[in-house]
């Protein structure tokens, strides 16, 4: 008997031995941020104001991971393979995780294949045109594309991107016809419109604003239902003669499907105190970005948020015929 007992002891202890003594406490090592556009982008730019917020919110480091390509497919892919454990997050915005599904065919189901986290920041677009274009006002920029159809020409940052989507539904909802001349990326198109090369832009406030303050190129409106904090001068598209035409790129960040949900709370804790830093909150407002209210920064107003979007913009862009090959 008594060896039976020490033997039974043995393997009880053994089998012990190897379960921790506690849970893992999340986070107990560092996270795996995926941006899925290249590197010195607007939305690195946003991430880096709030990566030491998070990373003190957290108490571990964030591994930032650049994963460019497709027009953000190709990282947003890898997000959605990864292990559901909270420790591979990654940028959704309005980009990859709405646009793509109407433009491209995708190994990954956006209405599905993600967890949402938390909304960061929303940045409306602004309407501008050379500086030296024959029209004062919206209206008059309206009426001028109407009375030359076909012989303007607005930038984009390629097929299938936000531009070139604002550009198609600004068509569809004035009866304008221009063109669209694409460029590699929002930065050459916004060096031909200053240069006077293209007529006109639909650009994101923090990229369009400082050669608006200089005065190389006009502004007509926002995209928003609210003017810019960063520039209270310019009318919103309703005070300016368009009124519901709202376009904003928002971005917000996401977990693999099937993530815990006290895992996913804990990281919507860290973006919310994130987002009640006052240096945060004024590095994010001097780049035209406008922070969400905290009843819209819960991960249920992010999947809502993401579903009225697709319901939104994949009709229009399936009408539009944009596609990318």
């Amino acid at each position: 008997m008594k060896l039976a007992r020490e033997a039974l002891l043995i393997v009880l202890a053994a089998v012990l031995g190897t379960a921790p003594a506690v849970a893992e406490q999340y986070p107990a090592r560092p996270i795996t941020l995926i941006i899925p556009f290249a590197a010195g982008g607007p939305s690195m730019a946003l991430i880096r104001i709030m990566e030491p917020a998070l990373t003190k919110a957290l108490g571990q480091r964030l591994i930032i991971e650049n994963v460019s390509g497709g027009s953000g497919a190709i990282g947003t892919g890898r997000l959605a393979r990864a292990a559901p454990d909270g420790y591979t997050i990654g940028l959704g915005q309005w980009d990859n995780l709405v646009l793509n599904g109407a433009i491209s065919s995708l190994p990954y189901d956006l209405k599905s294949d993600f967890a949402p986290i938390a909304l960061f920041a929303t940045n409306p677009q602004l309407i501008v045109a050379r500086k030296d274009l024959p029209a004062a006002n919206l209206p008059e920029l309206i009426g001028w594309l109407g009375a030359h159809p076909d012989k303007a020409a607005q930038g984009t940052a390629g097929p299938g991107s936000a531009a070139h989507v604002s550009g198609a539904y600004f068509q569809s909802v004035t009866s304008t016809h221009f063109a669209f001349a694409p460029y590699r990326g929002a930065g050459p198109a916004m060096q031909d419109l200053v240069a006077g090369h293209i007529d006109l832009m639909f650009d994101q406030a923090g990229n369009a604003l400082p050669h608006v303050r200089e005065g190389n190129i006009r502004a007509y409106a926002v995209t928003a239902k609210t003017r810019l904090a960063a520039a209270p001068d310019i009318p919103t598209v309703d005070e300016a003669g368009l009124p519901g035409f709202y376009v904003s790129i928002w971005r917000g960040l996401w977990a693999p499907k099937g993530t815990p949900p006290d895992v996913i709370a804990r990281l919507n804790g860290a973006v919310v105190s994130a987002l009640e830093d006052p240096t945060v909150r004024q590095r994010l407002g001097d780049l035209g970005q406008q922070i969400p209210s905290l009843g819209e920064q819960t991960p249920t107003a992010l999947g809502a948020l993401q579903r009225a979007e697709i319901e939104k913009w994949w009709p229009l862009i399936k009408a539009a015929g944009i596609k990318v090959e």
